[in-house]
């Protein structure tokens, strides 16, 4: 039935896509059939590494390529772990990984390899296939089965135990401070880089792979709405690059110093991984992916981030807001303890907001501004902790910490909570805080 299935799923796409679906999928099939020799010469390397496990272990793992967020932060939290002996096997072993078909960014598939030892994909991935068939038949303690793609959560609070994994080569630290001249640029001055999610990333995809990736619209933002901030900051000596490799607006402003980078000539997978590690800060949109290469380089992200119980609490440096969630209904905001009781905190479908009658609304240009602003005070430590704010903060983490024990879930999203929620709008909106 899944035979007849996929047969009829691959018909309905050539009748769609034309010629160029057919040739890419003649193309497929002839490569699969090419491939074919290798899964029987991959079956006795398999048995081979089935047998030994118990003396030594030989784990294989595929890569995130295909998303910067994963590719960035999954792995590095692999790394995290790895070097403090967290889901790391007592006995000897070797790990082994290859990309997947997409990589989204071929600089930092460079860099990991330096890392880590990353083969082919199509040399390990049959192997690979082979092992996870075995492990199936004859399960076993120690799987040969290793991802880093188990989690982007840093629970155990590593970052801050330890210095980014990976690093430019001296050739690449002079390339990124040619290309800052190049924009007008100098090596001293600081900068901010702007991630303002929409669907025109994943709608490049969905032509490719004929996916619908509308349930993540509940992500989306309009960078009009982030002009004023970015102006605020240019005021406080920033640099503003607004990032991203495919937008679906550019980001008009005659300032000089903000930087529509994402619709330049000058945009490049080095550049993306060179700006999000040098930048004082980073402002990120509805957990954009591009906020996990400052979080591997240990720069601190300002985030206006969706769903709620998803915040990113592990680093002190942090700074956040969350998207207004308004009740279709009776048109009110909710509080932060009823965005828990409606079941939306931990919805990661526009359908789940959409059946819970709740609607949400972007935050309005001052409220950006007023999180961008306490985010370079707090770094630069001119920020000013009132007795008030610390209150508003304690009855916050309070509230959030008392229902996201409430889910029961599975898989941990938060370990010690240390970031903080932004006092500005705390401030302003303490009728939330119930």
């Amino acid at each position: 039935m899944n035979f007849t299935h996929s047969l009829v799923k691959h018909f309905q796409q050539i009748k769609s896509g034309g010629y160029s679906v057919l040739l890419k999928k003649t193309l497929s099939l002839i490569f699969l059939i090419l491939q074919t020799p290798i899964y029987f010469s991959a079956f006795p390397i398999a048995l081979f590494i089935y047998l030994i496990k118990s003396f030594f272990l030989i784990r294989l793992g595929e890569l995130p390529s295909g998303r910067i967020g994963h590719f960035s932060m999954n792995v590095e939290l692999y790394c995290c772990e790895k070097e403090e002996n967290i889901n790391t096997p007592s006995q000897k072993h070797i790990d082994i990984f290859f990309l997947q078909k997409v990589v989204c960014n071929k600089q930092l598939a460079k860099m990991w390899r330096r890392k880590l030892i990353v083969l082919p994909r199509w040399l390990v991935y049959p192997i690979y296939k082979v092992n996870l068939f075995l492990n199936k038949l004859i399960p076993v303690k120690e799987s040969t089965k290793i991802g880093p793609e188990n989690s982007d959560r840093d629970i155990y609070n590593l970052l801050e135990k330890s210095n980014s994994h990976i690093s430019f080569t001296k050739n690449e630290e002079k390339k990124g401070k040619n290309n800052l001249k190049d924009f007008g640029i100098d090596v001293n001055c600081k900068f901010v880089c702007l991630l303002v999610r929409d669907s025109a990333y994943l709608d490049r995809h969905k032509n490719q792979t004929k996916n619908d990736f509308n349930y993540h619209n509940y992500r989306d933002a309009d960078i009009n709405k982030y002009l004023l901030a970015a102006e605020e900051l240019t005021k406080r000596g920033y640099y503003v690059f607004r990032m991203g490799s495919k937008v679906l607006k550019p980001m008009q402003s005659s300032n000089p110093k903000i930087i529509d980078y994402a619709n330049t000539k000058l945009r490049s997978d080095f550049m993306d991984i060179y700006l999000g590690a040098k930048c004082t800060f980073c402002i990120s949109v509805g957990g954009a992916g591009f906020m996990g290469v400052p979080f591997v380089f240990r720069k601190p992200n300002a985030y206006i981030m969706v769903p709620f119980g998803h915040l990113c609490t592990a680093n002190k440096y942090d700074l956040m807001i969350t998207k207004n969630h308004i009740f279709n209904k009776t048109k009110k905001r909710l509080s932060f303890s009823e965005i828990f009781s409606r079941g939306v905190a931990i919805a990661y479908r526009q359908e789940e907001f959409d059946k819970k009658d709740i609607t949400l609304e972007e935050n309005s240009p001052e409220e950006i501004r007023d999180l961008s602003i306490e985010m370079d005070d707090r770094i630069n430590g001119n920020w000013i902790e009132k007795d008030e704010d610390l209150e508003l903060q304690d009855r916050f983490w309070k509230i959030f910490s008392e229902n996201i024990k409430k889910q029961n879930l599975e898989v941990p999203l938060h370990g010690k909570i240390k970031a903080r929620f932004c006092s500005n709008y705390l401030r302003k909106n303490n009728d939330l805080l119930k």
